[in-house]
């Protein structure tokens, strides 16, 4: 298998797209472009994750780099590209008012697809970062879509924000590639295995101060705590397909850049001094959003802190290290991208149908839409981390791991943190469900069209799948993508 032919067909295809969209300038004609556009791009990264080579592919002269767990990164971002392509049909269909300007938005969505394909394939550091620059610029403009006052500050305090975040994260690269210099000369090629080479022979004191430097850098774009005050804005604003890619897509892809620094540090031999940082900012991420989560009365704001906890699950898995943990993070981030997209889904349409964001006005959700709110009201169970969904199983495979670990005080502290979210979690369901009925003429009316339900239905059965049966291709993939370089 070609993979510069497959790589460079899963840029052109959403490219062209782009430029179809903004051409034609009908919405249905651009809303089904970028369905296509979204099938295609998912068949390849599909393609990609079957065909992914046993060891590091590099091309495109040096500037290309495929690995395993870059691959399942693609295909995390082809697939809920997908579901939020269909779902968009339904949710954008649903805003009047935004229809002369809606052949923009499916050009920006299938842009953000496109910076989100290029960001896990490049073997340069710094032009790694270039692409996860262009991610936010692109996907600011989706969170500001509405044109609403809270849109647009959300739109500015993510640009804000996650820029002074990105501006750290490239003075650590300048001095990763300066402790480069001390072995390989004044000049050299940036890249991810040479950083790796030259790493035990850089200054402890510099290394680790790079890695730091890039670790909350990158963090900012992850949405760790304490750098994670954008992301309850910026994915609460935004469209529901926007918050499903933003939350379920992009947050992957900035945490692949964190786990490569840290194999730097690895091959450097202080990996336990990286981990540990990382297992630490994990650690506040999963307090910070259990204590928001229990206050908060925002439908997708409330999902935003989930966000922010399955990243700090991500980030202990990750920082805990070894085989275990590191399967029980790569099928965490298939589950949780699945299982957000879903709850998106679900907030999008209850917060049409019953004109608020506020889940204290979102009453007997089950008897006014059984069929969508009970698929909601699973989902809720599925993003706490409940069996019999695969979130359940991907936290207790990085909790296993994290007992094995060097570590293993993180293991109880995210059990507690987790019991304790999921307790208030299920109880803002519990209200949204069996609360008082609407005031009269509040009921909602509106009929929710198969655009909006089926992406729903989709998200919904692998999530079921994956936690009744972990495919022993799935755990022997993962196995071996902890052997290679990420």
């Amino acid at each position: 298998m070609h993979f510069t032919a497959l790589i460079a067909a899963l840029w052109i295809v959403p490219a062209l797209g782009i430029v179809a969209m903004l051409a034609i300038r009908r919405p249905r004609w651009a809303e089904f472009l970028n369905l296509a556009n979204a099938i295609v791009v998912f068949g390849l990264t599909l393609t990609i994750l079957v065909a992914a080579p046993d060891h590091a592919w590099v091309g495109g002269d040096q500037y290309l780099l495929l690995t395993p767990l870059g691959a399942w990164v693609l295909f995390c971002v082809g697939m809920v590209y997908l579901l939020a392509s269909i779902y968009a049909i339904g949710y954008m269909r649903l805003l009047p008012e935004e229809a002369p300007r809606l052949h923009k938005y499916y050009a920006l969505q299938a842009g953000f697809a496109l910076t989100m394909l290029v960001a896990p394939l490049m073997n340069n550091p710094g032009i790694f970062w270039i692409a996860i620059d262009f991610t936010t610029i692109v996907s600011a403009f989706l969170v500001g879509f509405e044109k609403e006052a809270e849109c647009i500050e959300a739109a500015w305090k993510y640009l804000i924000i996650v820029s002074a975040g990105l501006a750290l994260a490239l003075l650590g690269i300048i001095l990763f590639y300066w402790g480069g210099t001390f072995t390989l000369g004044p000049t050299y090629a940036l890249t991810w295995a040479n950083l790796r080479g030259v790493a035990p022979h850089v200054p402890e004191v510099l290394l680790f101060l790079a890695f730091l430097l890039t670790l909350v850098g990158f963090g900012t774009k992850v949405g760790l705590a304490p750098m994670h005050t954008w992301l309850p804005d910026a994915h609460s604003e935004g469209p529901a397909p926007v918050s499903a890619m933003l939350s379920g897509s992009l947050l992957n892809i900035a945490l692949l850049g964190i786990y490569r620094f840290l194999s730097i540090v690895d091959a450097g031999g202080y990996g336990l001094m990286g981990h540990t940082a990382l297992l630490v900012l994990g650690v506040i991420s999963l307090f910070v959003a259990g204590l928001f989560i229990v206050r908060q009365d925002g439908a997708k704001r409330m999902l935003a802190y989930s966000s922010l906890e399955h990243m700090g699950v991500l980030a202990i898995g990750f920082g805990f290290g070894g085989p275990i943990a590191f399967a029980g993070a790569m099928y965490h981030m298939i589950n949780h991208s699945l299982t957000k997209s879903l709850m998106f889904f679900g907030a999008g349409n209850m917060m049409r149908a019953y004109g608020s964001k506020a889940m204290s006005q979102m009453r007997r959700v089950l008897h006014y839409y059984p069929f969508s709110g009970g698929l909601w009201l699973l989902g809720a169970v599925a993003i706490t981390g409940a069996p019999p969904f695969g979130l359940f199983l991907s936290e207790l495979t990085i909790l296993r791991g994290g007992i094995l670990s060097a570590n293993p005080w993180a293991v109880w502290v995210m059990a507690i943190l987790l019991i304790l979210i999921f307790t208030a979690f299920m109880n803002h369901f519990r209200r949204m469900i069996w609360g008082p009925e609407p005031e009269p003429g509040e009921a909602p009316t509106l009929r929710l069209s198969t655009w909006n339900v089926l992406p729903m239905i989709l998200a919904f059965v692998p999530i079921l799948v994956l936690g009744l049966w972990w495919p022993q291709g799935l755990w022997e993939f993962f196995q071996h993508a902890f052997t290679v370089q990420p």
